[in-house]
Formats: structure tokens, sequence, C-alpha cells
């Protein structure tokens, strides 16, 4: 299995895209720590999942715009663990409306959790990996980032700081054998997109040339290539994973 005897933490792992690559890396025999916001039950569920691959999983609560919280779960993944070979920070929030509706805690409330979050925890992994001078670095970003979204000034700007982050971060580690990318979905099968009215799912549907909406193994697949050694010499890019909806 690939990634026998790796340990990995993913943010926003109890649910939708993060749940699934908290799996699947568990599956090629990584443990895995997760940390979530209200999931409780789901969180469990997860682990549960996890457990039955042998693999242990953590299950933390914790906020990501915490600095904090994110190094009590650092400190307690690498005692447990032993160490830490890969980062995917996934945690993610939306709050859509037209600029000129939009709150200025609208804005704050997207950005910190989008953007102030992968910022501590990609700045805890850098300073972890570049003394260990190894390591994987795997930010989920969106299709909205390049493009833009209609009503969705915050959560866009959050995803296009995202993309940049990634390249920044990718130029300070590379000296370091630590990989950084971005893998951008565009319309993924989720919990939160079985809520959107159908009308919506279909606009997207449509603007894909293969005519379907990615299931989160989708994502997960490409998100596990990324964190193993065949993309050794793959950093700083961003990876869309959207059926063709970007073209």
């Amino acid at each position: 299995m690939e990634f026998e005897g790796k340990s990995a933490i993913i943010t926003g792992g109890s649910i939708g895209i993060g749940a699934t690559i908290a799996v699947e890396l568990a599956r090629q025999g990584a443990n895995v720590a997760i940390n979530y916001r209200k999931h409780d039950t789901e969180a469990k569920e997860v682990a549960k999942k996890i457990e039955k691959f042998g693999k242990t999983c953590l299950i933390i609560k914790a906020d990501v715009t915490n600095y904090s919280h994110a190094e009590g779960m650092f400190k307690k993944v690498i005692e447990e663990f032993g160490g830490l070979d890969i980062l995917v920070c996934n945690a993610g929030i939306n709050i859509d409306r037209v600029i000129w509706k939009m709150s200025e805690n609208d804005w704050d409330n997207v950005i910190n959790v989008n953007l102030k979050g992968y910022f501590i925890y990609n700045k805890l992994a850098a300073s972890y990996f570049k003394d260990k001078r190894s390591g994987k670095i795997v930010n989920i970003t969106s299709i909205n980032g390049l493009r833009g979204k209609f009503g969705q000034c915050n959560y866009s700007a959050s995803k296009g700081g995202i993309i940049s982050l990634t390249k920044a971060l990718a130029k300070e580690l590379g000296k370091f054998n630590v990989n950084v990318n971005a893998v951008a979905p565009g319309m993924v099968m989720t919990e939160m997109a079985k809520n959107i009215p159908t009308e919506f799912l279909q606009k997207a549907v449509d603007e894909t040339v293969l005519g379907r909406i990615a299931s989160t193994e989708d994502v997960a697949n490409v998100v596990l290539f990324l964190c193993g050694e065949k993309s050794r010499h793959i950093t700083g890019e961003v990876i869309k994973v959207d059926g063709g909806q970007y073209i």
C-alpha cells in the first residue's frame, strides 16, 4: 500500500470531499487525523471506516481559524503517530450573495475560514516539513478561484488566495524537498450540493463537457496522486477536477 507508515492531517475531514480523502488515504495505509467544527456524528463515522482498514484515526474538534487549536492538533498528531507526512487543507464555507448585499461579517467569515485557516495549517506544516526535509501539502481550492463566480466575491477571493498561497509556498519549500499543490474542483456532489436547487445543478452539468458532476472520489483520486511519490516532481500546480466546467 502506497501510504503504509505515513500519517496525514485532513482539515474539514468529517464530511464531503475531506471525509472521502481521509478514508482513501487510510485504505492505502495511512494513519489519519481529521478536524471538524460541528459534525460530531459524521466524524465518528469516518473514524469507524478508517479503523476497519486497521489504521488509526484521530478526530479533533478544532476551529481552523484558531492558531492555538491548530498547534494543539499538530502536537497531538506528531505525538500519537510519531510524525507527519501529509497535510490536506480542505475545510471551507460559503456565504453567497451579490456584493452589494454582502455584509462585512459575510466577507470576514469566509476569508477567515477559507484563507486564514489555510495559512495557519500551511505555516505549521511548512515549519515541520522544512526541518524534516520532506512532506506533501495539498490545498483544496475551486475553479471559482480561477474564474470568479456571480454571487461569490468572498468565496472566489478566498479560493484565489489559496492558489497564490500554494504557488508562493511551493517556491519557499522546494529546496527542502516539500511538494505543495492545489486541486480545484468544479461542482462536486457533496451533502451541500444535494441541497442546491435542481436548476442550478443542471446549469453546472451543462457547463461541463463530460455531462456530469464530480463525485468526492473523483477529487480524492487526484489528491492521493499528489500525496504520493509518483508526483514527486510536481509542485506549485493547480489541477482542475471539473469535467471541463472551466473550459
